[in-house]
């Protein structure tokens, strides 16, 4: 039947052959002026669940929640409703503070130890944000977490899309470490950790482990996309293990070259654009 079908539409597109470029001319003109609505549309305004996301605070699927919740108002009016447009001029508050758009902004941090992926601590303690205070004039926030005491890298953002998309397991975002165990890792051991184990009653998928090439067995490469609190060590201590140090050396493409220790740069236009179309 498909066979037919195939040359049934060969017969069809021969007959129309001779149509197509009086049409043609006719089609790009209907492009254009469709081309044209959209952009007056633009001009219209944006939806507002896309200017929350915009603005850094969130992905469009947090923000619709918001704004079911009562959370946001648009020139002092309370707005609950689905879809509704605002425009750049329009004075948009989350629970009574003004948003506004921002520049996307991407920095990657290589980590030192000693400070706790968080915006502010009221134990006095080193964040993260101490390190990245001076990247941008917009405010950033970490994309997932580090442990206070593990090391490498950290990407932060304003872009609530890129931020959620990265750290959703459905998206298998690559996350490769680097552990120093307290002892040889038995070989026996070694394959306990390949493939699935359960943690805390949950299973983790591991999608690698090896040895650190060139160096002694207590080091040991894991490659995971779980993004559980302290997931990485509570591996180790399944199989009898303490990691002693723990350094993340990829992270979604993204590697530790040329950014010392303690340090952040800004990430290029394609390094954007590869996370982007994870």
């Amino acid at each position: 039947m498909n066979i037919n079908k195939n040359s049934s539409g060969r017969r069809q597109a021969s007959k129309g052959k001779s149509n197509s470029s009086q049409n043609r001319f006719k089609k790009t003109s209907q492009d254009k002026s469709k081309s044209k609505k959209s952009l007056a549309s633009n001009n219209d305004g944006i939806r507002l669940n896309k200017f929350i996301a915009n603005s850094g605070i969130c992905s469009r699927r947090e923000a619709d929640v918001m704004i079911e919740q009562g959370s946001v108002t648009v020139n002092g009016k309370l707005i609950t409703e689905m879809g509704y447009k605002v425009k750049e001029t329009d004075e948009i508050r989350f629970d009574g503070t003004l948003i506004s758009l921002e520049q996307k902004r991407y920095v990657l941090l290589n980590k030192p130890k000693n400070y706790i992926t968080t915006m502010d601590d009221d134990r006095g303690r080193k964040t993260v944000m101490d390190l990245v205070a001076h990247a941008t004039q917009e405010r950033i926030y970490p994309v997932g977490r580090l442990d206070r005491m593990t090391t490498g890298l950290l990407l932060f953002t304003n872009d609530g899309e890129l931020a959620k998309k990265l750290t959703h397991p459905k998206h298998n975002v690559r996350k490769l470490y680097h552990a120093s165990l307290d002892r040889k890792l038995e070989l026996k051991d070694l394959e306990k950790l390949r493939g699935e184990v359960v943690i805390e009653g949950k299973k983790v998928f591991i999608d690698a482990v090896s040895y650190v090439e060139g160096e002694k067995k207590t080091e040991v490469g894991i490659e995971i996309h779980s993004g559980r609190n302290r997931i990485v060590r509570k591996i180790f201590e399944h199989v009898g293990y303490k990691v002693v140090k723990l350094d993340r050396v990829i992270f979604s493409g993204l590697t530790k070259k040329n950014l010392p220790r303690g340090r952040w740069r800004e990430l290029s236009k394609q390094e954007v654009i590869n996370l982007q179309m994870l």
